[in-house]
């Protein structure tokens, strides 16, 4: 005889709550019922708890059940007037629908999401609106957005790890209103990598201006956060950059982006020549070794020494940190001859908050950049590729600094 199959519980309470329902409109009324219903629920098992005795039976410490009062929420399926319980001695916080909150069910999620994606107030606003036929102001989405910050504090100050084998470093501009007239500030970046083999932004920083005194402030405060060594350090080449680098980390190897670098030099440069002097230049670091570089750079130096001496010289300058990367492996010259890691990132930054042409305060320019930065870093799961065989290649070369 066959076994008969039980009937699943929430099947058969749905078919008996809904099944009479003709139109999407009763649909969302009963929706809407159960949803209250179940909230209003949950809160009294939170008061349940809180008390720690049932109902009618006698308090330990004088602390009873004490009505409710009415607060409106606003949900997905819409605004829902709830009756929340409370207790005499108001020690009770319930954690479903918390105090002084006005949102559940995700809403201040998209809200949050929608803003990381470059959209402003009202656009949310009419978003949501238009969506979940919910009436938020563009003051609740900015209260909303605000909460932002106390999590950006957190993750600006957290403790760091003690050795991070490359850091790409790079400042972005922006504008800000202060006082008021608009000012463009630089925004100072650091994407670490650790010895996990994956990338993480390190921290962000604003100031006035791109100077190497303050990326020194910015090392100082990595050291501070628990950062005690740095093996390779990529950058630009803002004048002291290097300076400042050593005079924080004076173990770390320094190297700054030939893109940047070839970019500079070109700007000297007629157009008629620039495609012959950048294959010089490709020459010089597509080189199989330092020796080779420096054959190559001779040979480049003598075809345009004379007629560009100010771009060759600037090469002559800066040889050192230019060619770092020829003393390690192909696999770790590939990650740090240029800042593109972090000019990626830079680039998407821009993109989420490209319709924020002028911020209101520097509180708003890093809020909007930190929800940048936590979009981006959700894709940061894996290692990077080959990691098994270059951090062999790390623990060799820095045999005594490697921490794994």
């Amino acid at each position: 005889m066959k076994k008969q199959k039980e009937e699943n519980p929430i099947k058969a309470l749905a078919e008996e709550i809904f099944g009479g329902v003709k139109d999407k409109k009763e649909f969302n009324n009963i929706l809407s019922e159960l949803f209250k219903h179940g909230i209003e629920t949950v809160l009294k098992a939170e008061l349940d708890e809180h008390l720690d005795h049932p109902r009618n039976e006698e308090s330990q410490d004088g602390n009873y059940r004490n009505g409710t009062s009415k607060k409106t929420i606003k949900s997905s399926i819409g605004d829902l007037a709830l009756n929340i319980p409370r207790d005499r001695n108001s020690t009770f916080s319930p954690m479903f629908v918390p105090k002084h909150e006005r949102m559940i069910d995700g809403i201040e999620d998209v809200v949050i999401g929608l803003y990381a994606r470059g959209m402003n107030t009202r656009d949310i606003e009419d978003q949501i609106r238009d969506i979940y036929k919910i009436e938020i102001s563009e003051t609740t989405v900015s209260n909303i957005t605000n909460r932002v910050i106390e999590y950006m504090k957190q993750w600006q100050n957290r403790p760091l790890e003690s050795v991070y084998y490359t850091v790409w470093m790079d400042a972005i501009s922006i504008k800000v209103r202060e006082n008021g007239r608009v000012n463009n500030k630089s925004v100072y970046l650091i994407i670490g990598l650790n010895k996990e083999g994956k990338k993480e932004v390190l921290g962000m920083w604003i100031n006035m201006t791109e100077s190497a005194s303050f990326w020194m402030t910015v090392l100082t405060d990595l050291k501070a956060r628990g950062v005690q060594d740095i093996l390779i350090a990529c950058t630009d080449n803002l004048k002291g950059f290097t300076e400042a680098i050593k005079a924080t980390f004076p173990l770390t190897d320094t190297q700054l982006c030939i893109v940047h670098q070839i970019r500079n030099s070109t700007r000297y440069v007629v157009w008629q020549d620039k495609k012959q002097f950048v294959a010089g230049l490709k020459e010089v670091y597509n080189a199989p070794n330092i020796e080779a570089a420096l054959h190559a750079f001779e040979t480049f130096k003598t075809t345009w020494g004379k007629k560009y001496a100010y771009a060759v010289r600037s090469w002559e300058n800066n040889w050192d940190e230019l060619t770092a990367y020829f003393a390690y492996p192909l696999e770790i010259r590939k990650m740090i001859y240029t800042t593109n890691v972090i000019e990626s990132m830079n680039s998407t930054i821009r993109k989420y908050t490209k319709t924020k042409t002028v911020f209101p305060d520097d509180n708003a320019a890093l809020k909007a950049i930190y929800l940048a930065i936590n979009i981006i870093e959700r894709k940061w799961t894996n290692q990077i590729r080959n990691w098994g065989l270059i951090v062999n290649q790390f623990l060799i070369t820095f045999e005594n600094r490697c921490l794994i």
